[in-house]
């Protein structure tokens, strides 16, 4: 059994027993507890963690664990009715007042929600966008967050830009020892949403046209839609993002910033061709636009896959290429630790923009990131990281051939984290994905990925965040059912 899951169940075992316990009453202490339920001295912390968070045990140190009633607030009062007309005004008062003229003013984030949700233990995870707990580097992150709480200056506070150490390392990372980036020319970000968020306030004004590839990361449409901009779709085929139509939307919509993933695209897992990469450049320098180089999964290329090719921003010599780089997706979603480059003036209005979200990175989190990256156990974990997607990759694959073969595609990402089925004409994606957690799988319906109507019903699988090999092909299996039963 994972650790999660240990700690999990026997938190609920605790939350149980606890009503034998009077107001006050000590519970057995962990040495007890670790004998009485086989378990280890980590899953007993982590279990007594989550009944102190919910207020059901308090934890006295020196003393013990004791259990606590919590007494009955007073009733709500009130009338909050009054927010719907504040919340709702200026919405939209039938004058033109942009593209969200006539909608509400809060960023839509369901199909971030989505994603991010965590599913019930029982249920096979199909769904997450994060390394499944026994996937993390778990004792390296440890060691690095120890090494970096000794070092002086720590807890000092850091530049705004980031340490300058950290910024050289994702310089070189990104463009190469030799390449055309400098520790200057990076923002060190809370991660890549942050940056993306970043980027998109920074480089083109509300009411403006972004181009976004189609199918795209929800993050990138909801991000878009919050600061007001309109997302414009450019289709994706098998090479990546159409070149050909995107220099027609550029055209036709004088948008200055296009966001893409070159590199295994979320959600069709395709890597942009040789040709359409330097198209992508040329066309953009041409039309005096941006690039929002989303490079998020880098590090998740498999064992065995082709050279991967450079980032764009390593053949931009201009500052057309604003580049994202993030260690979260490889390592763990609590090391929220990215880069933004960009050179000439959008350097500073990503600075700006950055200083007045959140004015830093905190400092102790860079450290530790710098400490992992610099130490054997980051290359050790990179390499078993490789070897474990491309296994686990392939036994979804495998079971996809047998349970549902019309499904999957003719290329298969040689990196990323997931798959991307075409689902028959007709299928209700959002039917079938409910009706699979009910039956103990959760998988991503592709409606928000498209930022207009999508051509057909998708689904996304995602083959990192399920215990093992054996729950994938049990997922599989489920699914297969399922669509059987909801299409048919």
């Amino acid at each position: 059994m994972q650790q999660s899951s240990s700690a999990g169940n026997l938190a609920d075992t605790l939350r149980r027993d606890l009503r034998h316990y009077s107001e006050g009453e000590k519970l057995p202490s962990n040495r007890a507890l670790m004998e009485r339920y086989q378990v280890s001295p980590v899953t007993v912390s982590r279990a007594i963690a989550v009944l102190v968070a919910e207020g059901a045990v308090t934890s006295r140190p020196g003393a013990g664990v004791f259990r606590v009633v919590p007494h009955a607030g007073p009733e709500p009062s009130g009338d909050v009715s009054w927010q719907e007309v504040a919340l709702s005004a200026g919405s939209g008062s039938g004058s033109d007042s942009g593209p969200a003229a006539g909608s509400p003013r809060g960023p839509d984030a369901s199909g971030l929600l989505a994603t991010l949700a965590t599913p019930p233990l029982d249920v096979i995870d199909l769904n997450g966008g994060y390394l499944h707990p026994s996937l993390q580097p778990e004792r390296a992150l440890a060691g690095a967050l120890a090494r970096a709480g000794r070092r002086p200056g720590t807890w000092d506070r850091p530049p705004v830009e980031g340490i300058a150490d950290l910024r050289a390392w994702f310089a070189r990372d990104i463009a190469g020892a030799d390449g055309a980036l400098a520790g200057a020319d990076v923002l060190i970000t809370a991660g890549g949403q942050s940056a993306l968020t970043t980027a998109l306030r920074s480089l083109t004004a509300p009411g403006a046209a972004v181009l976004v590839e189609s199918p795209t990361y929800p993050g990138t449409l909801a991000v878009a839609r919050a600061a007001g901009l309109r997302p414009v779709p450019v289709p994706v085929d098998a090479d990546g993002v159409r070149t050909d139509l995107l220099e027609e939307a550029i055209h036709a919509t004088r948008a200055r910033v296009f966001v893409c993933q070159p590199l295994f695209q979320n959600p069709t897992g395709t890597t942009l061709s040789p040709e359409r990469r330097l198209e992508v450049l040329r066309i953009a320098r041409a039309a005096g636009a941006f690039v929002v180089e989303d490079d998020f999964a880098r590090r998740l290329a498999h064992a065995g896959s082709s050279p991967l090719p450079q980032p764009l921003a390593a053949q931009d010599p201009d500052g057309v290429v604003v580049h994202i780089r993030s260690l979260t997706k490889a390592t763990s979603p609590n090391l929220r630790v990215g880069a933004l480059t960009a050179r000439g003036p959008a350097m500073e209005r990503l600075r700006a923009s950055q200083v007045v979200d959140s004015f830093f990175v905190p400092r102790p989190l860079q450290e530790t990131a710098l400490e992992l990256v610099g130490s054997p156990a980051w290359r050790s974990h990179l390499r078993a990281l490789a070897d474990t997607l491309r296994s686990r990759r392939d036994a979804m694959v495998t079971a996809l051939r047998q349970e549902l073969p019309d499904l999957l595609g003719e290329r298969i990402p040689q990196g990323g984290y997931h798959l991307w089925l075409r689902l028959p004409a007709g299928a209700d994606e959002r039917a079938l994905a409910a009706t699979a957690l009910r039956a103990g799988v959760a998988v991503t319906p592709g409606r928000p990925y498209f930022a207009a109507e999508p051509p057909a019903p998708y689904l996304r699988l995602s083959y990192i965040s399920a215990a093992n090999t054996d729950q994938l092909r049990e997922g599989i299996r489920q699914l297969r059912r399922t669509i059987a039963e909801v299409c048919h």
